[in-house]
């Protein structure tokens, strides 16, 4: 059932300790989420113990306390006692989580995602939120946390990502007046803009060049691809994908937009869809296994690349009629 924000703080208040954690492959509303999570837990004097599948991507590591985050495929090795409850952001089910060592917690789940499903014991999903750090602040007013320069930081960074820089239709005079208060309580947009997009490895930058290469139109719709070699030729690693599908989107006239990248060792591509409006890619995505928001969602699909790319634009051509 779904949980009142009351209910959600009584039940912080109700144990000594909690594993923080979200979605493998962390984005920037997982990483800024879950330690804003970590300092509301904190000044309500409990524990919070932090713990992501992935490695944290090198553009979000300059946010305030990322060295909190443990690293591991197993929350067991960082916490083994099943008792302590685990607070779930973002993931429609355990196995987004990419974490063994879940299953048997009392688990509190907190989503904003369209395709968001009421798998814990406690719920709260809120799909107009524009990111679950928007969910968090809301959290941090009803319990009277005061709102620090470095949580500010983390939601500020957070928001920033989930939202496309400004620029997703969930952004609104709410969205605008979130931003204004967090940069009132110390958050630095100028900096924490510079941090997430002018720092990007080289490796990411010569992917976009492999990726842009193979770029493909078709009246709305915009696609691209790369390979496992494109990558070792880059050099990169997953997250230097990130935000390639948004080059694609960005070109004039184009409704709905697709990248995909082949998975190493399997004949699978994992896909970032994107919209400007006309097509809800969430159902599309939810379709194929995925999930996400109307605008911006992602699945995974079986080879081979032809085949795997015929099916999303298909799907894509019919929501575009």
């Amino acid at each position: 059932m779904e949980a009142s924000i009351s209910a959600l703080l009584n039940e912080f208040r109700s144990h000594p300790r909690f594993i923080v954690t979200s979605h493998a492959r962390p984005d920037g509303d997982a990483i800024g989420s879950t330690l804003a999570m970590a300092e509301i837990l904190h000044q309500l004097g409990r524990e919070p113990i932090l713990v992501f599948a992935d490695d944290v991507p090198h553009t979000y590591r300059t946010i305030p306390d990322i060295e909190r985050i443990h690293v591991t495929k197993d929350a067991r090795t960082v916490e083994p006692d099943l008792n302590v409850p685990a607070i779930v952001l973002e993931c429609d089910g355990i196995p987004r989580t990419g974490l063994a060592g879940l299953d048997g917690r009392r688990l509190i789940n907190i989503d904003h995602h369209a395709s968001g499903r009421l798998f814990g014991a406690m719920n709260w999903i809120d799909e107009h939120a524009c990111a679950v750090a928007a969910m968090v602040y809301r959290l941090a007013l009803e319990a009277g946390i005061k709102i620090t320069p470095s949580m500010a930081t983390c939601l500020y960074a957070a928001i920033l990502s989930d939202t496309g820089s400004f620029t997703y239709p969930s952004t609104n005079t709410e969205t605008l007046s979130l931003a204004h208060n967090l940069a009132a309580h110390g958050a630095n947009p100028s900096q924490i803009a510079q941090d997430l997009y002018f720092s990007n490895p080289e490796s990411k930058i010569r992917l976009l060049g492999a990726a842009l290469s193979n770029l493909q139109t078709d009246g709305p719709l915009a696609w691209s691809w790369v390979t496992t070699s494109d990558m070792d030729r880059a050099g990169a690693q997953a997250e230097d994908c990130e935000g390639v599908v948004n080059y694609l989107i960005s070109i004039a006239g184009v409704e709905s937009a697709v990248f995909l990248r082949e998975l190493p060792l399997v004949d699978r591509y994992r896909l970032s869809i994107r919209s400007k409006g006309k097509v809800d890619v969430a159902q599309i995505a939810e379709s194929f296994g995925g999930g996400g928001h109307r605008s911006a969602s992602g699945c995974t699909l079986d080879g081979p690349l032809t085949v795997a790319t015929e099916r999303i634009l298909n799907q894509l051509r019919m929501g575009l009629c």
